[in-house]
């Protein structure tokens, strides 16, 4: 039987607890273990500088756990761009990953598509493989010339899976048949993906066999994306949706539901929250707005005046001073109940 490789995954941001975000083997750091590790790495920060950010800290923090514990891979996510962001210190990865591109913290990346995709193709090194996703074209044409100039061997994951007809989700792609536990049709192109980097890895001596692909796709779950849960007695869908592309995913699931729905949303002044709005909004859904506490939330009464213009024919819309009283509105009515808009607001629900 062959082992599989241990494995660290670097995520951000996290829902409920900071060890969320470094894991081995899907079990989150110990706090303690954390607590020493942050401790090592602010005794050695120059007083007389400028301190790194506290994403920079955790990063380190990251990687230090990462090299004590010998893991054999290291999944690290980028944080907000990628050619400056501080998991970009590797020279020669494996595989780099680009899943998708959209309008996305362009207040620091750039305001258009080719400027946020010039800081994505950061990650990309020279003669380093690479997967890369559907992209709009405008990013695409910069990706495909980086990826040229870098020589990198490139997979350009264009075909999502499909799905096959039989019980359950299961999907297919590359001739390998796998549960697709994730709902929504955008998990058919991330697995794509994800399956196109794993072949990459056996191609360079990684020994994955088929079964563990397959037996990791059927284990996966998301915390806090297309996640049905039981609240109050209620079926309540939890969604961080916290940027135009999500907010598109999560309707395209939506429309599979054939009925209006009764949304729950606080979204951060830094999103596009009108086009995000455009997005989720359709004649006869409720909406109740709420803002997100400890972060910089636009205004729920913004949000109801440019919702009613958005979509005129809501089935109702009322702003709240906090989250809670928002749901218990949302409770009676009898269309499903999604709460969205921010992965903070998703973390904030799920630690009370």
């Amino acid at each position: 039987m062959v082992t599989p490789p241990s494995t660290l995954i670097y995520t951000s941001p996290h829902l409920v607890d900071w060890t969320e975000r470094i894991c081995i083997n899907g079990e989150p750091i110990p706090s303690s273990t954390l607590e020493t590790i942050l401790a090592e790495i602010t005794a050695v920060i120059p007083r007389n500088r400028e301190s790194p950010t506290q994403f920079e800290i955790i990063t380190a923090a990251a990687y230090l756990y990462f090299a004590r514990s010998g893991v054999e891979l290291a999944v690290m996510e980028v944080g907000l761009g990628g050619r400056l962001d501080a998991t970009n210190v590797s020279d020669r990865p494996l595989v780099t990953i680009i899943t998708s591109l959209s309008r996305d913290h362009w207040q620091r990346l750039g305001p258009t598509l080719p400027d946020i995709a010039r800081e994505k193709a950061g990650i990309l090194k020279p003669g380093c493989h690479a997967v890369i996703g559907p992209l709009p074209p405008a990013a695409k044409e910069v990706i495909a010339a980086r990826i040229e100039k870098l020589n990198c061997p490139a997979i350009w994951v264009q075909e999502p899976a499909k799905l096959l007809p039989r019980e359950g989700r299961w999907a297919k792609y590359e001739g390998i048949v796998y549960p697709l536990p994730l709902l929504g049709d955008v998990q058919l192109i991330n697995s794509a993906i994800a399956i196109a980097a794993i072949k990459i890895l056996q191609q360079l001596g990684w020994q994955i066999p088929e079964v563990a692909m397959v037996a990791g796709m059927g284990q996966t779950t998301w915390k806090g994306r297309l996640q049905w849960i039981s609240w109050q007695n209620h079926q309540l869908l939890l969604d961080g949706a916290h940027n135009l592309a999500a907010a598109q995913a999560l309707r395209c699931y939506i429309d599979t539901l054939d009925s209006s729905v009764t949304w729950v949303i606080g979204i951060l002044k830094t999103k596009d929250w009108e086009d995000m709005l455009k997005a989720l909004l359709r004649k006869g859904d409720c909406l109740y707005l709420v803002p997100i506490p400890g972060h910089d939330s636009v205004e729920p009464k913004e949000l109801a005046r440019v919702a009613n213009i958005i979509c005129p024919d809501l089935g109702d819309c009322q702003t709240f001073l906090e989250l809670f009283p928002a749901l218990k509105r949302a409770m009676s009515s009898n269309s499903p109940i999604v709460l969205c808009g921010s992965l903070y607001l998703i973390g904030y629900f799920l630690q009370q």
